[in-house]
């Protein structure tokens, strides 16, 4: 086997979460060649150090301004740039690399994002939120700047290997796959009680305290539904969840035919980037390998609209169109940073973002240029969390 294709300078936004750190123990794990161009993080100055001592990009961000000096101290001396606050993050994502990790959680991932694409990079997208509140914008963006947006969720990165572009037109569903989360075989009543300890207990996967409230609420699969929706060109109506606890199965793409193609793997998210890094080559490395003989049965369930209400919650919005997405998503946010405040049940998240969905007028993204579509999706963002954080107050003063 010859030497593979890769890009070299490669920069990693949220290099600290458990994405971005995954990519690093990939690279560790493959032997890969990279140049690090920037790391950014948001509140981690100590696991920021770490990676850039370790991997001497030219340029270190930490969003937080306040650990700008503790950042320059731990970094003397090395070489790296540093610097600080949102602005930086999105001039980092700017800087001359060919691949992008953009892993930023939240809404904050979306500025960054817009300007890797912008500059034409390849970039590895596991920032729900870009698609969800610029989906349309994002991917024009990188067709006309000559780059690429590939998924790295597991989900799309599954369909990503699996749809034929030739035989698009053929696909008659995507189904995605969803564990079902800590709370899959909880009833309403149980989950009216939950903490946020126990929402955060993934059963599979490793991932962050939003993320993983997301899967318990299944928010985070009618999230996915709609990044799938934009970035497959799928009509809502043939987006699909399908629950699977196992974690083997990452999604199926159903033909018109009759045949039904699914990508499998082992539960670990170095294997989805991988695929983003090296893609249309595969990148050898120690990868954990799948010995289906030893997985046992997998099983699969309908998913619960009533128990899980975040799902049809998300397709309303998808249905809407429009701004409706990122309204949901910014509500979301707001109710999901309230759970685990402990200032709102585990069942209010969802009440709470379909409420204020109902309360906000949602209006389309403007799409005269891709400056008007950035600040129409930050104007949407900021009257939803305005909103949402009205109906969190009056859940609030109910519990108390």
């Amino acid at each position: 086997m010859g030497p593979l294709n890769l890009p070299r300078r490669v920069s990693i936004l949220g290099s600290t979460g458990s994405v971005g750190v995954s990519t690093l123990d990939l690279f560790e794990k493959a032997g890969t060649p990279v140049e690090v161009v920037a790391l950014t993080a948001g509140r981690n100055v100590e696991r920021l150090a770490e990676q850039a001592r370790r991997w001497r990009p030219k340029l270190a961000v930490i969003e937080n301004e306040a650990g700008l000096a503790e950042l320059r101290d731990r970094l003397a001396g090395t070489g790296v740039e540093t610097a600080a606050g949102a602005s930086a993050v999105a001039d980092a994502a700017a800087e001359s690399a060919q691949w992008v990790m953009s892993s930023i959680v939240g809404f904050a991932g979306l500025a960054p994002t817009l300007r890797a694409v912008r500059g034409g990079a390849v970039v590895a997208l596991a920032n729900k939120e870009s698609l969800v509140c610029a989906g349309p914008t994002l991917l024009r963006m990188a067709r006309l700047a000559g780059g690429a947006v590939i998924p790295v969720d597991s989900e799309h990165s599954a369909i990503f290997q699996v749809l034929d572009p030739s035989c698009a037109q053929h696909v008659s569903r995507l189904i995605l796959t969803a564990s079902g989360g800590p709370f899959r075989t909880w009833s309403r009543e149980q989950m009216a009680h939950a903490t946020p300890e126990q929402a955060v207990a993934h059963p599979n996967w490793s991932m962050g305290k939003k993320i993983s409230v997301d899967s318990a609420t299944m928010m985070n699969k009618g999230l996915e539904m709609i990044e799938a929706a934009y970035l497959f060109s799928m009509p809502a109506e043939r987006v699909d969840a399908l629950i699977h606890p196992q974690s083997i199965i990452h999604s199926l793409v159903e033909y018109a035919d009759g045949s039904t193609l699914a990508q499998l793997g082992a539960p670990d998210m170095r294997t989805p980037i991988a695929c983003a890094y090296a893609w249309p080559d595969r990148l050898p490395w120690p990868a954990p390998k799948l010995d289906l003989a030893k997985s046992g049965a997998l099983t699969f369930e309908e998913p619960d609209y009533e128990r899980f209400p975040a799902l049809k919650v998300a397709k309303a919005a998808l249905a809407a169109g429009g701004a409706a997405p990122a309204v949901m998503n910014a509500a979301n946010e707001v109710a999901v940073a309230a759970f685990l405040d402990r200032k709102i049940g585990f069942l209010d998240i969802a009440a709470i973002v379909a409420e204020t969905l109902e309360r906000v007028e949602a209006r389309g993204l403007a799409e005269e240029s891709d400056g008007d579509a950035l600040e129409t999706a930050r104007r949407n963002d900021a009257t939803a969390r305005r909103v949402a954080d009205e109906v969190v107050l009056g859940r609030a003063a109910v519990r108390t």
